[in-house]
């Protein structure tokens, strides 16, 4: 078994140092320096090496920490009417069984798998097993100095704050050998990709079971929630035998890998993504338009790609109207928080930098502008040049904003009523700076993917994403919104900065945009 893990993490090293070195390839300052045998230079190798090892460890921990100081702690916080240690329990216990089928790793099909057992022929059981006992012990590491530091600061006894990472991994443990029973039942195995709608629902009912009862200050008691998670624990030595004794590893693998085989060959890959998207674009050819020039292919482009462009803003926004509607009932189903309802949405208008970060459609947008448009229109000279591209810029600028100023509009307009509704304030202009500054947040992000879309142009002909560069300006991205999350500033002046922010960025990507994306906006190879 040690030659098996060691073997699994050279081949997962290998491709992640090809990665590494790939995205240092796709760097503009990078690409003129870096020579052309970038594989073959040893020192580079080392260091991309360094590079994958260290990200093993800090991924064995930053996740978790992460998931402690923002989906545990960060909202366990605003709880206020429950004990702390209460709040912290109920919510880690839904989150761990939503965790238990959502992320099993045995289930999830990944490349490594494929290499490893189908192309190195490597014994599917053996490979499975060492790499998921791998995966249960940096778990059970990864979560140990946070169930201890968290835990502790929220008033859970330290002996409880020692065993909960191994409760977490014996519930994995355990839901992992049913879905192993089940598969031998129905011989029809679980992917954690592709979960039904049946299970999404099972999601979102624990979601508001776990966030939605704590709001109205109700939550499981403290030993009954300490109770389920030590269960888990010889829940998990039975789950652990099954794992172990579980002996058709290669078929089930061979069921989850059958879709990853044919996307990993570039013709067939192609197909699939063209099939699908076909399905989704609209072949009513009633379908028309009374403008002209970039006008009417915008039109058209975005009456036949609706299904695409609109339909998760609208599922987004029927979420916003539901949780508007539950923050205003509970409000007045128990007065006694409005004044700290008050005080979140006159001091936490930066915390929903980061919301407006997670709901905007930008990848999407512009996955779909490259796919169904840009990947053929690019080949032509004419549609580079300066003026056409500002003016196409424009205009695809305009839709974006669209389709994410719906839910924006919602949720700015339900912070006024929710700042009116626990009292109010005394300057009446707050209600507008809300309302604009989260529908200017709306536009950054708009502007902001489509400049860095038709700056950097990350796509290659098969749409797979190819730029180190656009990667780099999306991870700084989120980890300034994420920063976001941390700062506290007074309504007026946080808004008024926003909306100053949004009007100076805009001329600056609209003139980046005209001097140098007729020279970006390229197809990659």
């Amino acid at each position: 078994m040690n030659k098996t893990l060691k073997i699994s993490f050279a081949l997962k090293n290998t491709y992640r140092v090809n990665g590494i070195l790939f995205s240092l390839k796709q760097i503009p300052l990078l690409k003129k320096i870096l020579p052309s045998t970038l594989y073959q230079v040893k020192g580079l190798k080392t260091f991309a090496n360094v590079l994958s090892v260290i990200w093993e460890m800090v991924s064995m921990f930053l996740g978790k920490f992460l998931y402690f100081l923002t989906m545990v702690c960060g909202i366990g916080i605003l709880y206020e009417k429950l004990p702390d240690n209460q709040a912290f329990l109920h919510i880690l216990l839904f989150l761990t069984i939503i965790g238990s089928f959502s992320n099993t790793n045995i289930f999830n099909p990944t490349k490594d798998k494929y290499y490893a057992m189908f192309l190195l022929r490597m014994d599917a059981r053996e490979y499975t097993l060492v790499n998921y006992l791998y995966a249960m012990l940096k778990l059970v590491i990864g979560f140990l100095p946070f169930t201890i530091l968290f835990g502790k600061s929220m008033g859970t006894p330290l002996w409880l704050c020692v065993l909960l990472p191994f409760c977490i991994a014996g519930m994995k443990l355990f839901v992992a050998s049913v879905s192993l029973w089940d598969y031998e039942r129905r011989g029809s195995g679980f992917n954690e990709n592709k979960l039904s709608k049946y299970v999404w629902g099972w999601i979102a009912l624990l979601l508001g079971v776990a966030y939605g009862l704590p709001a109205f200050g109700l939550a499981l008691p403290e030993k009954m929630t300490a109770g389920i998670f030590l269960l888990c624990i010889p829940l998990g030595v039975l789950g652990m035998a099954k794992v172990l004794t579980f002996g058709d590893y290669r078929a089930i693998n061979q069921e989850l890998l059958s879709g990853l085989t044919s996307q990993m060959d570039f013709a067939a890959k192609e197909q699939i993504i063209k099939k699908a998207n076909e399905n989704k674009i609209s072949t009513d050819t009633s379908i028309s338009s009374n403008q002209n020039g970039f006008e009417y292919l915008n039109e058209l482009f975005v009456k036949r790609h609706k299904k695409i462009l609109w339909n998760s803003t609208k599922k987004i926004s029927y979420v916003c109207m539901a949780l508007v509607a539950g923050v205003l009932t509970m409000s007045f189903l128990k007065p006694e928080i409005k004044p700290t309802l008050n005080e979140m949405v006159m001091m936490w208008l930066p915390y929903f930098v980061f919301i407006m970060y997670a709901i905007n459609r930008g990848t999407g947008f512009t996955q779909a502008l490259f796919m169904n448009c840009d990947h053929s229109l690019l080949t032509y000279s004419f549609y580079k040049q300066p003026k056409f591209v500002l003016r196409l810029f424009q205009i695809r600028l305009r839709e974006i904003m669209k389709i994410n100023a719906v839910p924006a509009f919602i949720i700015g307009i339900g912070l006024a009523l929710t700042l009116f509704a626990t009292g109010g304030t005394d300057n009446p202009l707050h209600y507008i700076i809300l309302i604009v500054s989260i529908l200017c947040m709306s536009l950054f992000f708009s502007i902001h993917y489509l400049t860095v879309y038709y700056l950097l142009q990350p796509y290659n002909v098969g749409t797979e994403l190819k730029s180190g560069t656009y990667r780099l300006v999306m991870t700084a991205t989120y980890m300034v919104c994420f920063f976001m999350m941390q700062l506290r500033m007074q309504l007026e002046i946080f808004g008024i900065m926003t909306i100053v922010f949004c009007v100076l960025y805009s001329v600056i990507a609209s003139i980046l945009v005209y001097r140098f994306a007729p020279k970006t906006f390229k197809l990659r190879t």
